[in-house]
């Protein structure tokens, strides 16, 4: 199935997804989760994924992230086709996955430093992407000293430190409590208009997704065919006018929510 493009495909960190399946074995028998599902994603745009579980949400981010193989078509990202993991992109999951023995700055550098860069080089790079998600008092702090929503912060700083095109996130904000989740929304929001990077965003709340997004990829788990939503309301966001509700409402009544 084809879905609506947004924009240019062929500009920096453009995806297209073109007639891509993707079953699992369940009780010696088939189980797709993705059917045939084509979709271009222009640079530059954040798209959230959302659906029930089992829906393929997590098996499509992997997909994009070069960690798992389609049983048919492709993934191209800027016109050539992933065969696997890429420097172009940068995954963030729930739980920030820190060195616990390096610190703040050091965590941020590790990826930078694996890849060659120098040292001091790859510092003053991660001290930039410190001060960008407001942890510059904090550069000597081991990840123990850290709040949730600050651990996260780091995980997003090392994601962003490497220069990805592309940036995964797999319901990051999830283990969050309600405010500091809020909090992150708004960090993530200016966050992704700063770095201009493409945002594949996978999450289960749907208002989060109507916050961040250009558009909303909407998967099932009973075959319904997926459906893309333009989320076309200004930024930055607010909550709290008749459209986000609207919008938030009209998402719900899709999922059988009220």
């Amino acid at each position: 199935m084809t879905l609506d493009t947004l924009g240019d495909a062929t500009a920096r960190g453009a995806v297209s997804l073109r007639h891509l399946t993707k079953s699992f074995t369940l009780n010696g028998q088939p189980l797709p989760v993705l059917r045939n599902l084509s979709l271009d994603i222009r640079g530059g745009e954040s798209l959230a994924i959302v659906g029930p579980s089992g829906c393929g949400k997590t098996t499509l981010l992997r997909l994009l992230a070069g960690l798992e193989s389609a049983d048919g078509g492709q993934v191209l990202i800027d016109g050539a086709p992933v065969t696997g993991v890429g420097t172009e992109r940068a995954v963030i999951y729930q739980e920030p996955r820190l060195l616990p023995w390096l610190t703040v700055l050091e965590n941020v550098a590790f990826g930078l430093e694996v890849r060659g860069l120098p040292r001091g080089a790859a510092r003053d790079r991660a001290r930039r992407h410190v001060r960008l998600v407001g942890l510059s008092d904090f550069e000597t702090a081991y990840p123990r000293q850290l709040s949730g929503g600050m651990a996260q912060r780091v995980g997003i700083a090392r994601a962003l430190a490497v220069q990805p095109e592309i940036l995964l996130l797999d319901e990051p904000l999830g283990a969050l409590d309600a405010m500091t989740k809020l909090t992150m929304q708004e960090e993530l929001a200016r966050i992704w208009h700063e770095e201009k990077v493409t945002m594949i965003l996978v999450t289960h709340d749907l208002e989060e997704a109507i916050f961040l997004a250009d558009r909303v990829l909407v998967l099932s788990a009973d075959g319904t065919p997926p459906a893309v939503i333009p989320v076309d309301l200004p930024r930055p966001r607010d909550r709290n006018t008749g459209d986000f509700v609207r919008m938030r409402r009209m998402l719900m009544g899709r999922f059988g929510l009220h």
